[in-house]
């Protein structure tokens, strides 16, 4: 395994259109529709980077900016941004086009981590990563902030889940 990997070799790229099946009453894209294009792309991104198994850990967010429309095209564009041990942070950044004018917008951007595994399941070791561009070395510098504040969210999380009730509710 080499010791570190660029930005650019776990990059992907993926347009789509927007169909009237995919939209809500408000005539604008799902969320749900979105977040599983997202998925999709940095988890590509995260195999690229480490050529193993990935499990996806948490979505740590996913901020919509502006309405996608029929009129539009989603282009989904996603990287490795940051790595731990195992763990693996993908920036994903969502493009509208409007088709008629061809006006691109920033609509929605994500960050979601994933953690590498073996065959039978047990944590992998991944190579570092390489900011080279502009927009890499932006993402990547506030990746250590984002590290820390997962690992709160991680345990207030499990904390909660612990005073959940699990009975049926018809019970």
């Amino acid at each position: 395994m080499p010791k570190f990997k660029y930005c650019r070799e776990s990059r992907v790229f993926k347009t789509g259109r927007v169909f009237p099946n995919d939209v809500n009453n408000h005539t604008t894209l799902f969320g749900g529709k979105l977040m599983s294009g997202i998925d999709e792309v940095a988890s590509i991104s995260a195999m690229r980077h480490c050529r193993t198994n990935v499990v996806t850990a948490s979505t740590d967010s996913v901020d919509f900016l502006l309405p996608i429309r029929p009129t539009d095209s989603v282009c989904f564009e996603s990287f490795v941004s940051w790595t731990g041990r195992t763990s693996i942070e993908v920036f994903v950044k969502v493009i509208s086009e409007n088709l008629y004018t061809g006006t691109r917008v920033v609509a929605a951007t994500a960050f979601l981590t994933f953690v590498a595994v073996t065959e039978d399941g047990t944590p992998a070791p991944v190579p570092a990563i390489v900011a080279e561009t502009e927009e890499e070395k932006l993402i990547s510098q506030s990746a250590d902030q984002r590290s820390e504040l997962r690992k709160v969210r991680r345990t207030l999380s499990k904390q909660l889940a612990s005073q959940l009730n699990t009975s049926k509710y018809w019970e």
